[in-house]
């Protein structure tokens, strides 16, 4: 896929959708500096707002609750942080949400995943720009009633540029909100005021949604043609791209909480992507049952024989999980992987989809927007497969991370209420603990140490409330208290598990906030430089005994003296099964020299293989043929096989996967030259005046 045209569609996206956004709300006297009020001739229904010209504005009905509600989450907001800060993020969430929906919207349709088999975006045709469920308005099934019908026919009757971006509008508005009942994670209904400022055209041949379909490639959306959801991540990284390189300026100090997603997500390259999971969750497999074909399917499986553990599990029962998961990009190379195996088993296509969506995927974000397109992802890869599945509630195993702080306590009274009460106090004694723990989880993510709780035991005592009717004024929104908590419980819940397969690229992170740092270093104090230190080291923990975590990262660790507490602990108590050392500059996506691994956890007792294409440039594709010509010729010069214990003979213990027999021998034979000589720095003179 060339990268080109959706790199500067989204980079361009977000621009425009900002100031568009902008625009609305400043006819709506809503702006940077602050917050003007309606003219005094305004009514109930209809609000005046002075904007400068001969015409004041008016919005009537509807759009005045919506308006208001803007105003009181503004006004919330400001007394959180400032009014500035309010208005910026609230403008980006609106922004953001709006993309998510319109390149969502677009991969179904392209696909004809639409539920009424019609398209929103465009018409399909060659040369029609007027969407075709705007064409065939009266044909929809979106919940428009016969009153909005008739308005709809009065905006088509008009014609005008004006009429049809207001009709295409109101009906994207509707579509959204119907697609909610399939997709509820993506399509929750929107803040009222996020659909007041909603500002989108498809004949404005500047806006977003004629340049996506006039500029980039359909197929790059279509699955028949590219097999992959691809796009979506791609499209998601751009989008964040200008404010990226804005945060990670190492010379404006270290990141803060709020920027921590947009300084950390590097989507990761499809072919790496295909490495970390074929030799961790396909090898897995194969470990298992000898006689699969999956192999067969896998070109990035390293060289060698397999060694057959005599140990079945069942598909159902694999868990793999990616806890910085992104947008979704690992997870939905496992599905495929996960497919293959399912089918080898005799599933049919639509059980092994509804299956893995259900048992065998987890993923965990800080970061909602990367949450909402992994859900989606995921939930369009079960559809390839199972065209039903959208209808049936499928529950999935993605969370993200939200602070609590904003968790109503005094509604814990409320709970548990028909448990004893020494059962009660220790639910609520847990509770409170879990609340006070993920007071900073949007900044501390999968690292957080939780301590073993009974879950299933916390789950009935927030389920276990007063019935409707009970609950009086003072005690409503118990559900969004409750919906709140479970969150909690299941992300608890996945840090605390085991699993067989562990997979991420990890966020590279060394300029943290004082909260994070001082969390990093109470409690992964041997692994504290950097937050893919911690990752690596916690996620192979979080592994089965003989479990594979596979993770792509800065070289740097192999190395370094700051990482020798890493090398240490991998060295000694874990397998190195394989590793990849990139060119120095080959991932252009970030400024760092980066490799890809697969630890395994259990002592070393077998050679481990090693990949390095430190001489080869030329980016990532030119790694990719050089990886594949190592597979199929371990013998091409640049594939090495040695056992982890021999970097324990050299001092430091770098990951010299390379090192002769003899230069080994030599460390552990010969004799330090800080032994024999007293070192002394060359061509200085000490003393410049005495002595030139």
């Amino acid at each position: 896929m060339d990268k080109t045209a959706p790199k500067n569609f989204s980079i361009c996206s977000r621009e425009k959708l900002i100031k568009d956004i902008e625009t609305k709300a400043r006819l709506i006297g809503i702006t940077e500096e602050g917050i003007k009020d309606p003219l005094p001739e305004s009514t109930e229904d209809m609000l005046i707002f002075d904007i400068g010209e001969i015409e004041p504005y008016r919005i009537y009905g509807e759009d005045v609750n919506k308006y208001k509600k803007l105003v009181k989450e503004l006004r919330k907001r400001e007394k959180e942080s400032n009014y500035k800060t309010a208005y910026k993020t609230l403008v980006e969430e609106v922004a953001y949400t709006w993309f998510n929906r319109i390149i969502a919207i677009r991969f179904m349709e392209v696909n004809n995943y639409m539920p009424d088999k019609m398209r929103v975006l465009s018409s399909g045709k060659e040369g029609v720009k007027e969407p075709e469920f705007i064409t065939y308005y009266r044909d929809t099934n979106i919940g428009i009633t016969e009153e909005e019908f008739e308005k709809l026919d009065e905006l088509k009757l008009d014609g005008s540029t004006k009429a049809m971006d207001k009709m295409f509008q109101f009906m994207f508005i509707k579509q959204c909100n119907a697609l909610g009942k399939q997709l509820p994670e993506l399509f929750e209904k929107t803040n009222d005021y996020a659909e007041l400022l909603l500002n989108i055209s498809y004949i404005d041949e500047n806006g977003v949604v004629y340049k996506l379909i006039e500029e980039i490639d359909e197929d790059y959306f279509n699955i028949e043609k590219t097999g992959q959801i691809e796009i979506i991540g791609w499209l998601y990284q751009y989008y964040n791209e200008a404010y990226r390189d804005l945060v990670i300026n190492i010379y404006k100090g270290n990141i803060k909480k709020e920027d921590i997603p947009a300084a950390t997500q590097l989507f990761t390259t499809q072919w790496v992507v295909k490495y970390m999971v074929e030799n961790s969750l396909g090898k897995y497999w194969l470990e298992r049952n000898p006689d699969s074909k999956l192999k067969e399917k896998m070109k990035y499986l390293m060289p060698g024989e397999i060694d057959y553990i005599d140990e079945k599990i069942s598909p159902e029962d694999i868990k793999v999980f990616d806890n910085a998961m992104g947008s979704g990009h690992i997870l939905i190379y496992a599905f495929e992987i996960l497919m293959h195996i399912y089918l080898e088993e005799g599933y049919t296509e639509r059980e092994a989809a509804e299956s893995i969506i259900e048992n065998n995927l987890y993923g965990l974000d800080i970061d909602k927007r990367a949450y909402q397109l992994a859900y989606f992802s995921l939930m369009m890869k079960g559809r390839q497969y199972n065209r039903r599945i959208l209808n049936k509630g499928i529950k999935n195993n993605l969370r993200v991370f939200e602070d609590s702080t904003n968790i109503n306590e005094n509604h814990l009274d409320l709970m548990g209420i028909s448990m004893d009460e020494d059962n009660r106090r220790k639910a609520i004694k847990d509770i409170k603990y879990l609340i006070r723990e993920f007071e900073n989880a949007k900044e501390i993510g999968s690292i957080l140490k939780l301590k073993d709780l009974d879950i299933d035991f916390l789950r009935k005592f927030v389920r276990d409330i007063k019935n409707e009717g009970q609950i009086t004024f003072n005690e409503t929104n118990i559900e969004k208290t409750k919906e709140k908590l479970n969150n909690i419980l299941d992300i608890t819940e996945m840090l605390n598990n085991k699993y067989h397969v562990m997979i991420t690229n990890p966020p590279y992170l060394n300029k943290m906030s004082s909260k994070l740092k001082k969390y990093v270093g109470d409690n992964y104090p041997d692994y504290k430089k950097d937050l893919f230190s911690v990752f690596i080291y916690n996620n192979v923990e979080m592994c089965k005994p003989g479990g594979y975590s596979a993770y792509m990262s800065p070289f740097v660790w192999m190395f370094i003296k700051t990482y020798e507490s890493l090398r240490n602990h991998i060295i000694k108590t874990k397998h190195i099964s394989s590793l990849i050392q990139m060119e120095y500059s080959a991932f252009e996506e970030a400024t760092v020299p980066i490799c890809t691994f697969i630890l395994q956890n259990k002592t070393s007792e077998e050679e481990g293989n090693y990949i390095k294409l430190s001489d080869y440039r030329g980016g990532m594709e030119v790694q990719r043929v050089k990886t594949l010509e190592a597979i199929r010729d371990p013998k091409c010069g640049y594939h090495y096989e040695t056992n982890q214990d021999n970097f324990e003979k050299i001092p430091g213990m770098p990951i010299a996967y390379w090192a002769s027999s003899n230069l080994i021998e030599a460390f552990v034979n010969g004799k330090p030259m800080d032994t024999l000589i007293e070192p002394k720095v060359g061509l200085q003179t000490g003393n410049n005046d005495r002595f030139l």
